[in-house]
């Protein structure tokens, strides 16, 4: 009787044992080369592309057998399996090597990048004593919460879970990360997420613990960079942004995700960058010939989370907070274009009346603590005595109050003289945006989380650990209308500490922001 095992290394008849392990080989490097990794196609191309090749046996000839024995044919087989399984570990094990390398290639370049940037930056901005005094701030704000950042960056590179530095367009830092659930049952919800930074620091990386945390809720997150001052001005960020959010648009579905499902999120900088890519996206549609690469009708809602919307009435405050009136002016491309990159003041132009109707949901969050960006209308007084301003802010709109002695210039207020003082409502926060678009006939509404400062919501709380409320609020807003998802989230277990309480009230208190 003929056999019925051939040896191995014979080409034509392979085994179901060799064709399931090539099928299943096949199977994971079809996946990789899905998700974009290009090292992952260097090693089809050097093992897989000639099928005319010699394969060595993965069992000598002399192990081979020609009469039927079905002892050591389970034997056979058993170790042909555990070779296979070998192998494909072997190659998982390198694709994920040759990854990490890549993304700390990428990351050591951006970091160059961003050095010889910041040199480039300081030109600006001068060694005044202010900007020293954040800069050693925010060094000590870092050292304290260094326990979290140790623990987020160890998964920002290790987790199989994110996928680092995924090209989006054709210009510098136009990368993106995606944060992708353990779960791949069903379509995910997805948010496309544009980082803060004061338009000069912003960078992916930053949003790394919400996306963790929002990926453990079933949630994608895809973390957009973007050129941040001096390699580009707002024009860029919002360009850059914008091609961003097409990517994820258009080629989410390949990640698990549910193009049905896309919320846009910016937080600080990047709520405003957000708010201006949308609405020019928006303007682009109602315009006569204009390509687009994504429609606004995507997005189903717009989350700004401690964002600014009005730059005419944000100028002068930043400059009292050390962001220089000539810095933002050459970051915002001159004086004439702040009135364009105000979505609070373009959303009111009759001319953009067809635009606006095409917005989104418009959901803000904010903490009243917040001085970087104040999140509800007060009345400011800026005082100039001789060469020095003051900037006093009250959470009151009562000029008479304000006149009959609530301000104090200090105990030397007396040895200056008053060149002059005014007043202005700032009407440049959460608040007073939510209330213009609902003004102008788009749904929206402004969450405010009392005593919460500019990175409470966004870093100091995720970091505490347990239930935090912005979050919650997010995630309930997301999986609003999904019975399953919103029972999941009801047992959830609570968030682990990431940094002790004493480490984060320090950090709070010496918060450059």
């Amino acid at each position: 009787m003929p056999s019925q095992i051939l040896p191995i290394s014979q080409r034509g008849s392979p085994s179901s044992v060799e064709t399931a392990a090539a099928a299943a080989a096949s199977t994971l490097i079809k996946a990789e080369i899905d998700n974009g990794d290009p090292a992952t196609s260097l090693i089809v191309s050097s093992q897989f592309e000639d099928d005319d090749k010699t394969v060595s046996p993965l069992l000598s000839r002399a192990s081979s057998y020609t009469t039927i024995n079905p002892i050591n044919n389970y034997y056979q087989q058993r170790r042909r399996r555990t070779a296979s399984d070998s192998s494909l570990t072997s190659l998982s094990g390198e694709s994920r090597r040759q990854s990490f390398t890549r993304g700390v290639g990428h990351a050591a370049a951006d970091t160059f990048l961003l050095t010889r940037l910041s040199f480039k930056l300081l030109r600006y901005l001068g060694v005044g004593y202010r900007w020293i005094l954040r800069f050693l701030a925010l060094g000590c704000y870092a050292v304290l919460l260094m326990p979290g950042f140790i623990q987020v960056g160890y998964n920002y590179f290790f987790s199989s879970q994110i996928r680092r530095g995924l090209v989006y367009g054709d210009q510098p830092r136009n990368r993106l990360d995606l944060y992708l659930p353990k779960s791949s049952d069903g379509q995910k919800p997805v948010i496309a997420f544009v980082t803060g930074g004061a338009w000069i620091i912003g960078y992916k990386a930053w949003g790394s613990l919400l996306g963790q945390q929002l990926s453990e809720r079933d949630i994608i997150v895809a973390c957009i960079d973007y050129r941040n001052f001096p390699q580009g001005t707002i024009s860029d960020m919002v360009k850059d942004a914008s091609q961003g959010i097409s990517f994820v648009c258009n080629n989410i579905s390949e990640y698990g995700g549910d193009p049905n499902r896309i919320y846009l999120m910016g937080q600080s900088a990047g709520a405003h960058i957000a708010a201006c890519a949308l609405l020019e996206q928006a303007m682009k549609e109602t315009g006569e010939g204009e390509s687009t690469t994504w429609s606004v009708s995507q997005i189903k809602a717009y989350f700004g989370l401690s964002g600014g919307y009005n730059l005419l009435n944000l100028i002068d405050y930043f400059n009292s907070r050390g962001l220089y009136r000539s810095l933002f002016l050459s970051i915002m491309e001159g004086e004439q274009s702040l009135r364009r990159y105000s979505p609070e003041v373009m959303v009111q132009d009759p001319n953009t009346k067809n635009a606006v109707s095409l917005l989104p949901p418009i959901i803000l969050f904010h903490g009243t603590a917040d001085y970087s960006i104040p999140a509800d209308a007060r009345t400011c007084v800026v005082v100039r005595l001789g060469c020095r301003t003051i900037v006093h802010e009250f959470r009151t709109n009562s000029w008479g109050n304000l006149m009959a002695g609530q301000f104090d210039g200090g105990a030397d207020s007396n040895l200056w003289s008053i060149s002059y003082i005014y007043k202005s409502n700032f009407l440049l926060c959460s608040k007073n945006f939510a209330d213009t678009m609902q003004s102008v006939g788009v749904k929206a509404e402004s969450i405010m989380y009392e005593g919460k400062t500019h990175t409470d919501l966004f870093l100091q709380d995720p970091m505490r650990g347990g239930r935090d409320e912005m979050f919650e609020d997010l995630v309930s807003i997301i999986h609003g209308g999904d019975s399953e998802s919103s029972a999941k989230d009801a047992v959830a277990p609570m968030r682990r500490r990431l940094v002790p309480e004493f480490m984060i009230k320090l950090a709070r208190m010496v918060s450059p922001f």
